[in-house]
């Protein structure tokens, strides 16, 4: 009979053990959930400003082959041919 007992308490033991462990894996599942969660957040905000940022860029660039720098003028007489093209197919619809 100490033998059964024996290996009851050892079960308990075993048993109390895992619970233990179950409880601890919970918290850090949490823990790491939210965690997560924050690094998934600082990284949608830092890809908005970043989308931000290339979009004052190319303002900048716009802006600064406007005011006569040499690099990019070729874009800026690209873009504006592209505008006046838009502009004149508007006119155009609007005369029909």
């Amino acid at each position: 009979m100490s033998e059964i007992a024996e290996i009851i308490d050892s079960l308990e033991n075993r048993i109390e053990k895992l619970f233990i462990k179950v409880t601890s894996l919970e918290k850090d599942s949490i823990s790491l959930k939210a965690q997560l969660d924050n690094a998934a957040t600082v990284i949608y905000k830092q890809s908005e400003e970043i989308n931000y940022l290339k979009s004052a860029g190319e303002t900048l660039k716009m802006a600064n082959s406007l005011l006569g720098g040499e690099e990019n003028k070729r874009d800026t007489k690209l873009k504006i041919n592209s505008l006046i093209r838009e502009i004149d197919y508007c006119i155009a619809q609007l005369s029909d």
